[in-house]
């Protein structure tokens, strides 16, 4: 995704991987809204959704009987252009980004590793191995998206704290039967076991992810899918009837100290790993890259944006750590073993979540926690000012239009710096946006933008990847033009 965006932004790169090829299996499976959103503004968004597995809902077992249904479809209608969970695993979603980086050119360096590098201030020399064969070459930055062993952060020497769970999980891609390959999410919550079924897009094929009991689970190298399929499949009476792979895992939660030291980043896996709860893990590395494209790009494109890079760590470590501690507590209340846990797993939850969803204020919250539209960067250097219910940091609300008129979403196709006013442009914003050269969006005011918290003829300077850099309530030339001035930007 970070050399996806680059290139479009008109930015060299070379990718290198020590693997002869891409992965063929993988755990991480959901697509969040706010990764659609992303991949819309680069024209990716809808091959995902034509590939991927909308699940219309999840189902909750208890002791061998289905115990709740929670619809999922359009549960964030009016949110996103994309109100639905998909599932696209990430071996599948490895493959179509390869394909569109063909298509610009962008050829992986296969069985190609990062020895060692040096950042000597002005530029990075890393140097290369492939087979025994050695390279020294240079580059303006340098990108670890290396995942949890980055050979990156080694080098960088950051500290990588936190810990790991007790508990052994496998994962494994089936063909099977039975009522839970209907497509639909099913979890078991039972005392003993945990497992989840993952509906993909082929009929009769599933990804399902469950704990190993702990008698099990000494002897965790040598275990095959019949040691694990025991009393969680028997309770949702699955039939596999094909493993078509296993592999088993444990859970870490760990955050790196530092996301950036000089001309070298940390992102994904290399920077934060945590627990599966929630489809979260897969959506933060590529929130990561798009947050840090933009910013190389306008580094390398003018030196005198540089500064700009000195946000990507605090937007993206606060938004980490937050997200490791709330994944870590649902973990621990899926998983623990404790009466009160039980209670609440087989008991409370089947009982009040089907209601809870259905309260509208409740399901909005829900699903913009769960999607990542809710992640805001308003503690950040880059964010300034509040016009409505919104401040700057906060990602640009969608609105959709409607009368056959693209929505406000359809600009940031551009990937650039653009103001925005909903309502009547103030006098002189559209002399400063000529002057500027940057893009000024002016759409008629309409009642359902109060819902999305615009304020009426208010000024929105968007950063290119979707969210506030500056909010307005007066729409004022002045405060956006003494900003970009601020900012060194055009």
């Amino acid at each position: 995704m970070l050399a996806l965006w680059l290139t479009r932004f008109g930015v060299s790169v070379r990718i290198i991987d020590k693997l002869a090829s891409s992965g063929t299996t993988s755990r991480a499976l959901a697509v969040q809204g706010r990764t659609l959103e992303f991949y819309q503004q680069f024209g990716l968004a809808q091959a995902v959704v034509d590939r991927g597995h909308k699940v219309p809902a999840v189902n909750l077992w208890v002791k061998s009987k289905p115990a709740a249904r929670i619809p999922l479809e359009n549960l964030g209608k009016g949110l996103t252009p994309f109100p639905f969970p998909i599932i696209f695993p990430q071996d599948e979603h490895e493959t179509l980004l390869i394909k569109r980086l063909g298509a610009l050119g962008i050829e992986i360096e296969r069985q190609t590793e990062l020895a060692d590098f040096e950042d000597r201030g002005g530029e990075i020399h890393a140097t290369l191995r492939k087979a025994e064969i050695e390279e020294v070459a240079t580059f303006a930055y340098l990108a670890g998206c290396d995942g949890a062993r980055s050979r990156v952060r080694e080098v960088l020497g950051t500290g990588f704290p936190g810990g790991t769970y007790d508990h052994l999980f496998f994962v494994a891609d089936v063909e099977a039967a039975g009522s839970p390959m209907n497509g639909e999410l099913h979890v078991d919550l039972d005392d003993a076991d945990f497992l989840a079924v993952f509906p993909l897009q082929q009929s009769g094929r599933a990804r399902l992810i469950g704990s190993v009991r702990d008698d099990v689970a000494q002897d965790h190298e040598h275990l095959e899918f019949e040691d694990v399929q025991g009393r969680a499949l028997h309770n949702l009476r699955i039939e596999v009837k094909k493993v078509n792979w296993f592999s088993t895992y444990r859970v870490h939660h760990r955050v790196a100290q530092q996301f950036r030291k000089g001309r070298a980043f940390l992102l994904g896996d290399a920077a934060h790993i945590h627990s599966p709860v929630g489809g979260q893990g897969m959506n933060t590395g590529i929130g990561d890259a798009v947050n840090l494209a933009w910013k190389l790009a306008a580094a390398l494109n003018e030196p005198r944006s540089s500064p700009l890079l000195d946000s990507y760590e605090p937007e993206r470590i606060a938004f980490a750590r937050r997200l490791v501690a709330t994944t870590d507590r649902a973990f621990t209340a899926v998983t623990s073993d404790t009466a009160f846990a039980r209670f609440v797993r087989t008991k409370a939850i089947p009982v009040l979540a089907p209601g809870l969803v259905r309260v509208p204020a409740i399901r909005r919250f829900v699903f913009r926690t769960v999607s990542q539209i809710a992640v805001n960067y308003r503690d950040s250097p880059l964010s300034r000012g509040e016009a409505g219910k919104l401040h700057g940091g906060d990602r640009l609300p969608w609105v959709n239009i409607g009368l056959g008129e693209q929505d406000n979403f359809a600009a940031l196709a551009s990937m650039d710096w653009q103001i925005h006013v909903y309502g009547d442009p103030a006098p002189g914003l559209q002399a400063l946006a000529l002057g500027r050269k940057i893009p000024l969006h002016i759409f008629p005011w309409r009642a359902a933008m109060v819902q999305a918290g615009l304020r009426p003829n208010a000024a929105y300077l968007i950063r290119p990847d979707g969210y506030i850099g500056l909010a307005d309530s007066g729409g004022s030339a002045t405060a956006i033009g003494a900003y970009l001035s601020e900012k060194n930007l055009p």
